[in-house]
């Protein structure tokens, strides 16, 4: 396993910042105030599950406040505890009685079964490639990260950012703060959020993302406002979407198929939509044409 670094005086110094008190902390992330005085003494540390948490609380990007050390990848306990998962709670995610399979998995005893990896990936926000690539690590064997990785924006601030660096290919410029404020008071009939405000969301000092924004922001990204909460599903169809129409434009796909997405990987609509334009770029590469129909 690879834990992540945990700082006690920047957990301390944050929690003062936003004027907090050890019980407001421990609360929040589900322990008692002396189990917080602990952390912050130094006598023993959050479990795993507990950083994504104590990140949320603080408004902070999980791999800014608890890195890892550079080149260590997670293995399937990593995993777990970056989705916030107790072992526990995973009989859950598996639809078992019992957190057997994952506990066995993670401890390098018995591989998990086919039918559990899909929605443990799910779940945990990754692919199944990348999950089983974390289960060989549990087992000993030093496994590089599948290629093509990209980490799930989870934050609000990581889904806009995403959006802003994968979504104006080539000599597109993305909107700025201005311009975003703008779209999106232009889609409320009513300023409901200035410039600024869309920094702080952009930088994650502020986590807070009301319904009509959400709603802004969605319409001038071309994604449904379910991208914006907490359930990664949605996120995980604009990633993939995003992550297709970039392989469309390299040419390093002929023809989409949903083959590793999982059931609620990707829509019909989306999947029609990105065979659509598949074709169309497709018809401008032909000799002689200039586009779809010429």
């Amino acid at each position: 396993m690879a834990p992540r670094q945990f700082d006690r005086d920047r957990v301390r110094a944050l929690r003062r910042a936003r004027n907090l008190t050890q019980s407001d902390l421990g609360e929040a992330v589900g322990v008692g105030d002396t189990t917080v005085a602990s952390w912050e003494l130094g006598s023993s540390r959050p479990d795993g599950e507990k950083l994504p948490v104590l990140a949320k609380v603080f408004g902070l990007a999980l791999d800014d406040l608890f890195p890892r050390e550079p080149g260590d990848l997670p293995d399937l306990a990593d995993l777990r505890c970056d989705a916030g998962y107790s072992q526990y709670q995973t009989r859950e995610l598996i639809g078992t009685k019992s957190s057997g399979p994952v506990a066995n998995a993670e401890r390098g005893k018995r591989r998990l079964s086919e039918k559990f990896q899909e929605p443990l990936a799910k779940a945990y926000g990754v692919t199944v490639d990348e999950l089983l690539a974390a289960q060989e690590r549990s087992f000993g064997n030093d496994v590089p990260a599948p290629a093509n990785t990209v980490a799930m924006p989870r934050t609000v601030a990581e889904k806009i950012t995403y959006l802003l660096e994968h979504s104006y290919p080539g000599t597109q410029q993305p909107p700025t703060d201005a311009e975003i404020a703008e779209a999106v008071n232009g889609h409320a009939g009513t300023p409901v959020i200035t410039e600024d405000g869309v920094r702080a969301l952009r930088t994650g000092d502020d986590e807070e993302l009301p319904t009509v924004v959400a709603e802004g922001l969605a319409e001038l990204f071309g994604v449904s406002p379910l991208y914006f909460q907490t359930d990664d599903t949605v996120a995980r169809q604009v990633v993939e979407g995003l992550r297709l129409l970039a392989a469309v434009r390299t040419g390093a796909v002929g023809r989409v198929t949903t083959r590793g997405l999982g059931p609620e990987g990707m829509s019909d609509d989306l999947l029609a939509f990105l065979n659509q334009v598949v074709e169309e770029m497709a018809d401008r590469e032909k000799p002689g044409t200039d586009g779809p129909g010429h």
